[in-house]
């Protein structure tokens, strides 16, 4: 029974672009909660409101980001790296808790609109485009790596073009003075936020309960192993994340006429993290001799 194991190097830090992100952000949830409320914006309160919960999941995410980079110790021998993912899902029940809040409250105005400043709404709406696209684009180049950094790039990205529809309803009200036209507006942004933050939330929630990362083929691992010299059987398979940069693979390998060299574990964890993503990988090696059965029928594996 042998067990070597690939690993990759320590993540990217995202450090500067969540405190500028930050910063920008809690400035212009006071900026346009303050006009909301003096305006009697819906639109621009529910975008206030949702810019709050961005960035208390940017804060999540910072921490979380801190967290996969301490060492393992004697009691959590992977360290915190999953931290990340119960961060990005606590970041997409948040926001999701928010967004109906606001749906809520955007029904109730609409048998009862309220006046609301056009002017100010593009204003303020307008510097949220700016700050909003600003703030996605630090976060730009890891969204394909890490579901806490497309979390954070996904919902800046939103907020830009939700704040583009912000404008667009105070052109609108001030051209028609159709003051319902304001919690519709707020009811599109909720609907595109639940929209984005479910497939958040799924993804998230997969990989808390050890589901296979959406980006591998358990089928094409399995092949891949059966295929490698001298191996007659793969059981045991088991595929999972350990944070929302790093996955992991146990296996058991069946080769009747053993292992002949330590170079076939490298080659085959460099083969597993060059070809599927898979960083930390476990390989036990049996002989399929029937005296000692190793895999029980009776449990289920890929």
């Amino acid at each position: 029974m042998v067990h070597p194991h690939q690993h990759s190097h320590a993540p990217k830090t995202y450090n500067r672009a969540f405190l500028i992100g930050t910063s920008l952000n809690i400035g212009f949830v006071l900026v346009e909660a303050w006009f909301g409320a003096i305006s009697h914006s819906l639109a621009l309160i529910a975008d206030a409101g949702h810019n709050l919960s961005d960035v208390l999941g940017l804060l999540l995410a910072w921490a979380a980001s801190y967290l996969v980079q301490r060492p393992p110790n004697r009691k959590y021998t992977y360290g915190l790296r999953r931290s990340s993912i119960l961060a990005a899902l606590l970041n997409a029940i948040l926001l999701l808790l928010a967004m109906g809040g606001i749906a809520w409250e955007a029904i109730r105005r609409l048998s009862d609109p309220s006046p609301v400043a056009g002017g100010t709404v593009i204003l303020v709406a307008g510097i949220g485009v700016v700050i909003n696209t600003i703030t996605a684009l630090l976060f730009m180049s890891g969204r394909e790596r890490d579901l806490n950094i497309r979390g954070a790039f996904l919902h800046m990205a939103a907020d830009a073009l939700v704040s583009v529809g912000v404008v667009l309803a105070g052109i609108a009200i001030l051209l028609t003075g159709w003051l319902w036209l304001d919690p519709v507006i707020s009811l599109i942004i909720v609907v595109v936020i639940i929209f984005g933050t479910w497939n958040l939330f799924r993804e998230a929630l997969d990989l808390i309960l050890d589901g296979v990362p959406k980006q591998i083929e358990p089928i094409a691992v399995r092949t891949f192993l059966e295929d490698l010299p001298g191996v007659t059987r793969v059981h045991d398979l088991h595929i999972w994340a350990m944070s929302t940069t790093q996955t992991a693979l146990t296996a058991h390998l069946v080769m009747p006429e053993g292992c002949v060299s330590d170079r076939f574990f490298t080659d085959t964890s460099a083969s597993l993290q060059t070809y599927f993503g898979i960083d930390h990988s476990t390989l036990q090696i049996e002989t399929g001799h029937p005296d000692y059965p190793c895999h029980l029928e009776s449990e289920s594996h890929v």
